[in-house]
């Protein structure tokens, strides 16, 4: 597992993680598809889901909020960063969590880039001790 870099301004611990599955996937979407994003917005059905767009695809606003910024490279390789990015209104019920990405057999949203893979991308969340509500 890894943790993403820091996004948010005076916080001091990460907030996300990626499992090795995800790294894995993500390092293969790379390579066909080149930067890579993530957003979840929190809408209903798919849109709860993360999803995975090639960078610059997924138009991102001023209610979105940079979570934090993952480098899935190699170790020895050049920095791959995927940015990851959630509405600011779903960030405000889960400010207080610890989002972990991983990825399942399944099918997800047909517009993130997992999805001809036959697996989706997916949020585990456990509750931070020490996280200051979102605001």
């Amino acid at each position: 597992m890894i943790e993403a870099r820091i996004a948010i301004p005076g916080e001091t611990k990460p907030r996300l993680g990626m499992t090795a599955e995800s790294i894995d996937l993500l390092r293969s979407l790379w390579r066909t598809h080149g930067p890579l994003m993530f957003h979840q917005s929190g809408g209903c059905c798919d849109g709860s889901s993360p999803m995975c767009f090639a960078a610059g695809e997924f138009l991102t606003g001023g209610s979105d909020v940079l979570l934090g910024v993952f480098d899935v490279a190699p170790a020895g390789h050049p920095e791959q960063l995927i940015d990851f990015w959630m509405s600011g209104e779903q960030f405000a019920y889960w400010s207080h969590t610890y989002l972990t990405v991983d990825v399942v057999a399944g099918r997800g949203s047909g517009f993130s880039l997992e999805a001809p893979e036959g697996v989706r991308f997916l949020i585990r969340s456990t509750l931070m001790d020490t996280a200051e509500p979102f605001s």
